[in-house]
């Protein structure tokens, strides 16, 4: 096995490039649609998480135009295409670094490892809803008690969600136990939210429990692949769905993932919190200072 050698950058046999598309669909653009074009080629890494205004603001053209663009491209819209956009980044990355083998150097194995977990990071931020995400951001800045629920690697991610959650001045707590978890849903009131974690989006415990935590009157934010039956049962669902290599026993990047989306909310609601979440974070702070060196 190689060490350190350079891949070749290409895709596997039978996949799109959105870029060779693209570029097949140039005379079918206006001037402007051009200028969406060279742009989008040349910073296609920062395009798939960037909404329409802000690529029509880098650009120095109108939304319509990078709807026109998308369209004359061969896709139904922006949306569309920016998944596709991320989708054929992926294929690449995989196709550069493939999963771990039993063979590879340590070398081979962090190229892949960390490669692996880009790819995911760029799938998400195509997947992510942003008017979801607004809304899930708003259900927990006004909530008066938020849980979190995960099962496994999950329960894992559920305590990392807490532990960020709680200097924010809500109380929360963190359940990993499904008979605690299913107690604690049915004792939750209106105006409580819940976030369930789930990788696969089918654990029969999880769905127990939010199905009781909306019986309840609570609000119940799910992190699950899209479709599941978890992520069904949701007041809103916010999309992870990454692909694991089976040779490894834990999923690595469904937790990168899970814990960007957890990042992004605990910024989001710090934000609608306002300045007495800064008061509360530096006294979480200056609680610490006599206990360092």
């Amino acid at each position: 096995m190689s060490t350190n050698a350079e891949f070749p950058v290409a895709l596997p046999p039978g996949a799109t490039d959105v870029m060779a598309t693209v570029d097949a669909a140039r005379e079918r653009f206006s001037r402007a649609e051009l200028k969406v074009a060279d742009y989008i080629g040349e910073h296609r890494d920062a395009v798939v998480s960037m909404s329409i205004g802000a690529l029509a603001n880098a650009v120095g053209v109108s939304q319509p135009t990078i709807v026109r663009f998308c369209l004359a491209s061969g896709y139904r819209g922006y949306k569309e295409f920016k998944l596709e956009l991320a989708r054929s980044l992926v294929r690449g990355m995989r196709y550069v670094h493939s999963d771990v083998a039993p063979g590879d150097s340590t070398d081979a194995m962090v190229q892949k490892v960390t490669q692996k977990n880009i790819a995911a990071l760029i799938k998400l931020a195509a997947q992510l809803d942003i008017a979801a995400l607004d809304q899930a951001a708003d259900i927990l800045a006004a909530a008066h008690r938020i849980e979190f629920y995960g099962l496994g690697n999950s329960g894992i991610v559920a305590q990392d969600a807490q532990h960020k959650f709680f200097r924010l001045g809500v109380p929360t707590v963190a359940y990993s136990d499904p008979h605690v978890h299913g107690m604690a849903a049915a004792l939750l009131k209106p105006g409580d939210a819940v976030v369930a974690i789930s990788t696969s989006g089918r654990t029969m415990d999880l769905m127990h429990s939010v199905d009781a935590a909306r019986s309840a009157g609570a609000d119940v934010i799910v992190l699950a692949p899209p479709g599941s039956p978890v992520a069904e049962r949701a007041t809103v669902s916010l999309p992870v769905d990454t692909e694991e290599d089976p040779d490894i026993y834990a999923p690595m990047s469904s937790r990168i993932a899970q814990l960007t989306v957890i990042d992004i909310l605990s910024v989001a609601v710090s934000l609608r919190r306002g300045p007495s979440v800064a008061a509360d974070l530096e006294r979480a702070k200056s609680s610490l200072r006599d206990r360092r060196v």
